[in-house]
């Protein structure tokens, strides 16, 4: 639970080098503060505006170090990014200690945060807020207590790319959402690139993609495009294939499950900007796919949108496009067991 500071303490500053940022693809360290980015922050000019706002918030980004301290509090600096994501609608910290879920501790106005901790020697993941702007600052432990590197055990990788559904902004803590509910069940390293409103198949995140580590990936395709009206019919099914076909040059035998819309009731039949409906695009992606498979991309898996989350469940969308908490434990249940079948 969130604590009142009594006794001596001792700052960590946020690039001290016992903490270990993981689910970051890059971190950004000043005097000041530090925060992960997922996106390539040294390579930031090359990726649109809009997709930055969104790869600066700390989605399935983890701050992780050992330690024998009985508490545990951070301050962070954070704002209202234009207004975009007030500081009040914070998701909250959450604490993990040696696997296990703890507490969540809110952000408050002022970027604190804080939590009692089991005693003894242990390995602490501060899972960061999911959306909004988040920047570490600092770390306060007991006076007395230590901390170290934490070792951490190999895990296969787990990538996923998608839209806010993928960010998952109303979930109502960052170890609720879908690639984190999944990415924990199946013990993997989770870098979650869900990007709310810019999953456009931008081809830097394709190449950026092919360039990670990874022993399973996740693309979500699709709802973007519809809602902005990236695409038409012409453009959208050879964006897919040239997305999938960038990732799949960099790891050539990595199962990829491409997992196409889920349902949006207004949407399926209701022409785009640019004339497609939902139902369309949906069949695109299965196209791409079902294409890239005939082309001999046997590692390549396809999980139908409606199959994680259909017409039937369409109350566990709160607007009528995005998952709730139950909602997007609805998709994690979905997904783990297709992905627990593509690690072995």
């Amino acid at each position: 639970m969130p604590i009142t500071p009594t006794g001596t303490t001792r700052q960590l500053r946020a690039d001290d080098e016992t903490l270990t940022w993981e689910g970051a693809v890059e971190v950004e360290h000043t005097p000041d503060w530090s925060r992960g980015w997922r996106l390539q922050h040294s390579r930031r000019d090359l990726f649109s505006e809009q997709l930055r706002l969104r790869a600066l918030m700390q989605a399935g980004v983890r701050v992780v170090f050992g330690t024998d301290a009985t508490s545990v509090r951070g301050r962070a600096v954070v704002s209202d990014l234009d207004g975009m994501a007030p500081v009040q609608d914070l998701p909250p910290v959450d604490l993990v200690v040696d696997g296990r879920d703890v507490d969540s501790s809110p952000v408050r106005p002022d970027g604190t945060f804080g939590f009692e901790v089991p005693a003894g020697e242990k390995t602490v993941e501060l899972w960061l807020p999911q959306f909004g702007d988040f920047r570490l600052a600092a770390l306060e432990i007991d006076d007395d207590a230590r901390t170290w590197r934490a070792p951490r055990p190999e895990r296969p990788k787990l990538i996923t790319y998608g839209s806010s559904i993928t960010q998952c902004r109303a979930a109502a803590s960052p170890t609720r959402t879908w690639p984190a509910l999944v990415a924990r069940e199946l013990g993997m390293d989770l870098t979650c690139l869900g990007y709310g409103g810019q999953c456009h198949l931008d081809p830097m995140v394709g190449r950026m993609i092919r360039d990670m580590p990874a022993d399973v990936i996740v693309a979500c395709l699709g709802i973007n495009v519809h809602n902005q009206g990236t695409f038409n019919e012409r453009s959208f099914l050879p964006a897919v294939l040239g997305m999938l076909s960038t990732i799949r040059d960099g790891h050539p035998g990595v199962p990829i499950l491409v997992i196409s819309p889920i349902v949006s009731p207004s949407r399926e039949n209701e022409p785009s900007a640019a004339g497609m409906t939902l139902t369309q695009i949906r069949g695109n992606v299965e196209e791409g796919v079902r294409r890239l498979r005939e082309h001999g991309d046997d590692n390549l898996h396809l999980m139908h949108g409606l199959d994680v989350l259909g017409p039937d469940h369409a109350d566990l969308l709160f607007d009528g496009l995005h998952p709730d908490t139950t909602g997007y434990a609805h998709m994690a249940a979905a997904i783990a067991p297709a992905v627990r079948k593509l690690v072995g």
